[in-house]
């Protein structure tokens, strides 16, 4: 495969649904910072290029046990990380794929949420098991292509609508929702894991190290060399490297998947904190609307208000 090919799938075999809702989610519930996981992706990707890839190529290898076993020695290592890596897929994410795919179908289609779960799986079993992994990088290059100018066209929307992006910094600090004075005068509990209030460094990426979202301690020296095993070991993203044509076109793919890494920022977090500009009532507290609702009704002994789940 060429690196535009392999560089396409790399990028959309990252970025799916769980990243079109759960990034402009963050966006809308706390600002720039979640934006600093995509940055970061762009430095760990020339790490499995120039570093990882000339070593997994040399050895001949087609997967990720297969390397440990010529590394190491013996099957046992072999056969316990590809179980390890199926468990930790299911549970961590295509669970979760699976799950904000279908309610983006559920929502834009009014389709029964197990329905499209079972859809999804069978389309995309079908479509792998007859193509193979050449039909899997095609695919993914479509995708791109469709990702990348729908959620432009989005974008663009968005910012003349609003303003620009001076205009998206400063409204965002006053999207506050109506109902601010009714969690805080009667002593809301969850005030804070609901983000009534954009909080006051919502502009920055690496925050303070008690901060909630994203402490830079945290983030450079846990989350770092957990996102180099994902984005130089885990299976799904070096198998694509590996069929690229050889070693030139893997580092053109993981250079140009590394670029393409630097639009989720604006083009899936800066419209979600717009989403929070335009419609601050409805998204008064991210976590749980209805939760935060019923809990300051209560605290005023009045009627549940409408909600806008």
């Amino acid at each position: 495969m060429t690196w535009a090919a392999v560089g396409a799938s790399l990028f959309v075999s990252n970025i799916g649904s769980e990243h079109f809702i759960g990034l402009s989610g963050s966006g809308a519930a706390s600002g720039f910072a979640v934006g600093a996981w995509e940055l970061n992706a762009l430095l760990l990707l020339q790490l499995l290029g120039w570093v990882f890839i000339p070593v997994y190529i040399r050895s001949g290898v087609y997967t990720m046990p297969e390397y440990l076993s010529k590394r190491y020695g013996g099957h046992r290592i072999q056969v316990y990380f590809a179980v390890l890596s199926l468990i930790l897929y299911i549970f961590t994410k295509l669970s979760v794929d699976l799950y904000s795919g279908a309610l983006f179908i559920q929502e834009s289609l009014g389709w029964n949420l197990y329905l499209s779960v079972i859809l999804l799986i069978g389309m995309t079993a079908l479509l792998t098991v007859t193509g193979g992994l050449v039909a899997v990088i095609y695919t993914d290059t479509l995708q791109a292509f469709l990702m990348i100018i729908g959620a432009l066209t989005l974008t663009i929307i968005s910012f003349v609508e609003i303003g620009g992006f001076e205009e998206v910094k400063r409204r965002y600090m006053l999207a506050t929702p109506n109902i601010t004075s009714i969690l805080l005068t009667h002593n809301f509990t969850n005030t804070n894991s609901c983000h009534v209030s954009p909080k006051p460094d919502s502009l920055k990426m690496l925050r303070e190290p008690t901060d909630e979202d994203i402490p830079w301690p945290g983030f450079l020296l846990g989350q770092t060399p957990a996102s180099v095993w994902y984005w130089c070991a885990d299976q799904v993203i070096v198998q694509r490297v590996l069929a690229a044509k050889n070693i030139s076109h893997a580092k053109g793919s993981t250079l140009m998947a590394g670029f393409l890494k630097i639009l989720p920022m604006f083009l899936i977090v800066i419209p979600g904190m717009i989403s929070r500009i335009m419609f601050v009532d409805d998204i008064a507290c991210i976590n749980n609307p209805s939760t935060a609702w019923k809990s300051a009704a209560a605290e005023l002994d009045a009627p549940i208000l409408p909600t806008h789940d």
